[in-house]
């Protein structure tokens, strides 16, 4: 389960979505031309997932039960 966040941009709470880096055009080209490419590129990809807030998709997300995240919610 998915722990709730919060992101420090737009003030959302809730749980985060995955994003991943790169590209998945670029993903298919490789390997429809280049299969090693293709595969480093896939494998890389899958190495570079992050979390984002899922209204704004920024990455600057902190824990709800943070001080922090407390004076957002609080409207400070």
């Amino acid at each position: 389960m998915a722990k709730k966040l919060v992101c420090t941009k737009c003030g959302a709470l809730g749980k985060p979505r995955w994003k991943t880096k790169g590209s998945v055009a670029i993903e298919i080209v490789l390997w429809i031309c280049f299969i090693i490419p293709g595969l480093i590129y896939s494998l890389w990809r899958q190495t570079t997932k992050y979390q984002v807030c899922p209204k704004c998709e920024s990455d600057d997300l902190i824990p709800v039960d943070s001080p922090a995240a407390k004076k957002i919610l609080a409207g400070a």
